[in-house]
């Protein structure tokens, strides 16, 4: 379990398990460690009947500037997305359990859309949710493409998917991505506290509620296939070499 990604049972929540981002010198970039790290904390949760929901948190001002580049280039260049962020994207469709999350600051790449497979996100005004993908020669990714323009209508959703435009954390709110907006100082505690609220309900009625919002989780999966198949070939193309190597030398 790296350092990188911290998950704690707050004994002040029985119930909940959190999962925290712990690398903000790094704007909490995603490494394929942590990516296992989560994925392994989801499975755990699954596996416990005393976890009843799990919480996303990541530092003060930043959740997650998504992907790490120069890990996740060590293997995507090769031609692929790395399995450890594949893993990590079932495990989410596949949570059968609620998934919250506190948001401050930057959310960018797959540190915007995983909040798309949240039930409920409370963010402060100040975050930021974009998703540069056709910058970077890419495509979008973890079924956003599917899940966003249901959510929020095409315009919105081509926006942040293709045209990568920001969206603030009122953008957020109207657009469905966003439960609640509240202060910086105090997301963690409205996130937790929506999750022990969940907590306190009856599982298997929550579990049941759940399925029939959320819809066919075979659906979403085969999008993630589909959308990792394009990812992929974007990845060997002329222009996402050259997208990467301006990046790489900013």
């Amino acid at each position: 379990m790296t350092d990188h990604i911290i998950v704690e049972r707050p004994e002040a929540h029985p119930g909940i398990q959190v999962i925290r981002f712990n690398r903000p010198e790094k704007k909490n970039a995603i490494t394929r460690a942590m990516y296992s790290a989560m994925t392994e904390a989801l499975a755990a949760a699954e596996d416990d009947e005393a976890i009843r929901s799990t919480v996303f948190l990541g530092t003060e001002g930043c959740f997650s500037a998504g992907n790490d580049m120069g890990d996740f280039l060590a293997v995507a260049m090769g031609g692929g997305m790395p399995r450890e962020v594949i893993d990590f994207l079932y495990a989410l469709v596949r949570s059968t359990k609620p998934l919250v999350s506190g948001v401050d600051g930057l959310a960018i790449g797959i540190g915007a859309t995983m909040h798309f497979h949240c039930d409920m996100t409370i963010a402060s005004a100040r975050s930021e949710f974009r998703t540069p993908f056709v910058d970077l020669a890419l495509v979008p990714e973890a079924a956003s493409s599917l899940i966003a323009p249901r959510l929020m209508g095409h315009q919105r959703a081509f926006a942040m998917l293709a045209a990568g435009e920001p969206f603030s954390g009122e953008e957020a709110r109207e657009a469905g991505i966003v439960w609640k907006l509240c202060a910086p100082e105090e997301v963690e505690a409205a996130a937790l506290a929506a999750a022990n609220k969940l907590a306190g309900k009856s599982p298997e009625a929550l579990r049941i509620a759940r399925d029939l919002i959320r819809g066919n989780r075979g659906e979403i999966i085969a999008r993630i296939d589909e959308e990792a198949r394009h990812f992929s070939e974007r990845l060997r193309s002329a222009e996402a070499r050259a997208a990467f190597d301006a990046f790489m030398r900013r």
